[in-house]
């Protein structure tokens, strides 16, 4: 989901039905967008994040969300469905990967999604304190690689910052055995909240590829436990691991 700038080629292209679409940059598949039902997910873990917004507030009810990376802004077209009228803002520096996507993807009217064309950490330091219900971190570089500057000690407070006491943090790092990434980004973020669970697929967390973890945050285990509950019911299961098994 996330992008970058730079002399990479950023395309739109057919995915498996008539209305869905990929969007890949550098030749990576960034986005899944099924312009007929943004409720439709096809990335596995982007899945497992939207189990995680759910559980945030009540069927319908506004979620104010700062997503951390957009290219196809799939989760964004999500909660403007799920959650009409909610507040959402978008960090995504690629601006020309924005301006193909809104051409060949357009948002719907008055989605209340909002784009600034700002790296993650610049704009994260830009933004007020507690002011936003959740923030889901899904940024790459050039390279496939989550940026150093979203998952170390000063992210980690900005995190905390912009969420305030009650919020919660989904943040996806692609990552493999023995997982320094996430590593990393635990340590930071148990200094700033109260309940910090990883969630991955059993094969990711033995080693055998690369794969996407989540990392979920926040003030209690509400929304952990429905990546697991919610994981535990699909054809692959992710397994949550927390506390001293952390």
């Amino acid at each position: 989901m996330g992008g970058s700038a730079g002399a990479v080629d950023r395309s739109v292209v057919p995915a498996e039905t008539v209305t869905s679409w990929l969007v890949t940059l550098g030749g990576r598949p960034q986005s899944h967008v099924d312009l007929a039902d943004p409720t439709r997910i096809a990335f596995d873990y982007v899945r497992r994040a939207a189990d995680v917004l759910d559980a945030l507030a009540p069927p319908g009810e506004r979620l104010a969300t700062l997503h951390v990376g957009g290219a196809g802004m799939t989760l964004a077209r999500y909660l403007a469905a799920t959650r009409p009228t909610s507040r959402q803002v978008v960090l995504e520096p690629d601006a020309e990967l924005t301006a193909l996507v809104r051409a060949q993807l357009p948002l719907p009217r008055r989605s209340g999604i909002k784009v600034r064309e700002v790296d993650g950490a610049t704009g994260l330091a830009a933004i007020r304190d507690d002011s936003f219900a959740a923030c889901v971190v899904d940024a790459f570089d050039g390279e496939g690689r989550t940026p150093a500057e979203l998952l170390g000690p000063e992210a980690a407070v900005a995190y905390a910052r912009v969420l305030g006491p009650a919020g919660t943090l989904v943040a996806n790092v692609r990552d493999r055995q023995p997982h320094p990434l996430v590593r990393g980004l635990v340590t930071s973020l148990r200094g700033s909240f109260a309940e910090v669970r990883v969630g991955a697929e059993p094969a990711t967390w033995k080693g055998r590829r690369d794969g996407n973890l989540l990392v979920v945050a926040g003030p209690d285990a509400r929304a952990a436990q429905a990546l697991e509950e919610a994981g535990s019911r699909r054809a692959a299961p992710y397994r949550v691991v927390a506390g001293d098994r952390l």
